[in-house]
Order: C-alpha cells, then sequence, then structure tokens
C-alpha cells in the first residue's frame, strides 16, 4: 500500500474519530436529566440544578423518588424505588436523597422500602444500597424465590462512601462518616466515624475532647486561598523544591517579623 493511501486513510480514521466523540458529547447533553428537561421521567421532586447524566442505569418508580438541589449523578447509576415498576407505593417518597449530593458512576441505590440519603453525601463509583436482601429461610425453596427481608436504610448528611462499599438493609449511618472502599455496612455506625472492611467495623472515631483517635497520620490539607487564580496555581506548580522551600523559609520570617511587631505594640500599650 502506497504512503499516501496511508495517509489518507489516517486522515480519514482521525476524522471520523472526532465526528464519533462530537456526537457522543452531543447525545450525552442531550439525554441528561434535569428538572428543565425530564425527558420520559417524571420524579416525585427535583431541585434546581440537579442533573442525571447519559446513559442513565435503571430508573422506575420515579414518582416516589424525592431529589434535592445540586446533586450530580454520573452516568449508569440505578435508582428505583419498589420491587418493580408499575407499583402503587402510596402517598410518601420511598428514596429521599438530599441536596448537593454525589453519586459516582455506576452505583445502585435500590429503594424497595424507604432509603434516605441525607445532603452533602459523596459516593464513589459502583457504591450500591439496598434496602433489600434475600431470605433463605426455607431450606427446600430456591433463594431467589422465597420472599426478600427489607429494612429501611438512612445515610447521614456529610458523608463520603467509597468505592464498591455496600450499604445493606437496616443500616443507620450517621454524620459526617467515612465509608471505606469496599466495605459492607450493617447495623448503625456512630457520627463522626470511619468504618471499614466487611463487616464493617469502627476503626476511627472523633472526640469532641482528644479529636481522632487514633490519631490521624498527615496533617490536614490547605484550602487554598481566596483570589488565587488558576494562572498563579499553575504557575506554583511549575516551582522547583527549592524554590518552595526559600519561598516558605520567607513565608516563616514574615510571620514571625509580623509577631514581633505585635508584641511591641501591646508592650508600649501596656506601658503608656
Amino acid at each position: 500500500m502506497s504512503r499516501s493511501k496511508n495517509t489518507f486513510s489516517s486522515w480519514r480514521r482521525r476524522l471520523a474519530q472526532r465526528a464519533v466523540h462530537a456526537g457522543w458529547a452531543w447525545v450525552q447533553r442531550a439525554g441528561a436529566v434535569s428538572a428543565e428537561h425530564p425527558g420520559r421521567f417524571r420524579f416525585g421532586a427535583m431541585g434546581e440544578n440537579t442533573r442525571l447524566a447519559f446513559p442513565l442505569g435503571t430508573v422506575f418508580g420515579e414518582r416516589w423518588i424525592h431529589l434535592g438541589s445540586y446533586c450530580i449523578v454520573a452516568e449508569q447509576v440505578t435508582l428505583t424505588a419498589g420491587l418493580m415498576p408499575d407499583l402503587d407505593l402510596g402517598p410518601d417518597p420511598i428514596l429521599r436523597i438530599g441536596d448537593g449530593v454525589v453519586l459516582g458512576r455506576g452505583s445502585h441505590v435500590i429503594a424497595d422500602t424507604t432509603v434516605t440519603i441525607g445532603s452533602d453525601c459523596y459516593f464513589g463509583p459502583y457504591v450500591y444500597v439496598t434496602s433489600t436482601n434475600h431470605s433463605y429461610d426455607d431450606p427446600h425453596e430456591p433463594i431467589g424465590k422465597q420472599w426478600p427481608r427489607m429494612e429501611p436504610v438512612e445515610i447521614g448528611p456529610g458523608c463520603w462512601i467509597g468505592t464498591g462499599a455496600v450499604i445493606l438493609p437496616g443500616a443507620r449511618i450517621g454524620r459526617n462518616v467515612v465509608v471505606a472502599a469496599g466495605a459492607v455496612v450493617r447495623g448503625s455506625v456512630p457520627d463522626h466515624s470511619v468504618v471499614a472492611g466487611a463487616p464493617a467495623r469502627v476503626v476511627r472515631r472523633w472526640d469532641p475532647v482528644d479529636g481522632w483517635q487514633p490519631p490521624l497520620r498527615t496533617p490536614p490539607p490547605v484550602p487554598i486561598p481566596d483570589g488565587v487564580t488558576p494562572e498563579q496555581l499553575l504557575a506554583l506548580s511549575e516551582l522547583d523544591e527549592e524554590t518552595v522551600a526559600r519561598l516558605a523559609e520567607l513565608d516563616l520570617d514574615a510571620r514571625d517579623a509580623a509577631e514581633d511587631v505585635h508584641a511591641q505594640s501591646g508592650d508600649i500599650r501596656a506601658e503608656s
């Protein structure tokens, strides 16, 4: 095959790739679900600026699903209310999701009975939350044919649920809880704790007097100061370690000088 033909073929392939990617990006934008553009879905409630990315996972019973404001629901997330579609579940919502909740790609929230997710919870990818579990009381009947057990699930506000975690029926997770990746949670989890393992157990907890126990192994991250521009952050990222160390020393010297001036001012006021 001639070089010119290879070049032409490569050019056509690149053009086709760009067209496919541009087309898929348009499909994703057009297929996203929001309060302004609900498509075929009729959720019981959906707050402002909440968005369900396309393609969606399985969604049914949306009349009994209430979504707060400013939620981000990633691709392939399943949200269901009731054991199957087209059931009448009564007047009250079954699945409640608070404001500012983020559900990671491929996550499932299965609400056959009530599931409540508090505001500002963040889920990693492929988290599985269910209010239903198979029963196996009858040893002679196939497990899949036995009536399931159902218990409400509650996840408090401000939690971080790690990738691949499983939240089982009856779980009561408190406020600002970290659930480690791959953990399997059942029962009650206290506020301000970290749980890990299968079954999950508390591995760290915050105390008002002693703080985190066991103590955290790393210092808390320092927020970016107000007014810092993206250009300034980019410039900082390009500095070498020696320059960063010198800047840190200058900052420390400036703080020491400011403290000395403050102390001298206090002495002068005391003498006067």
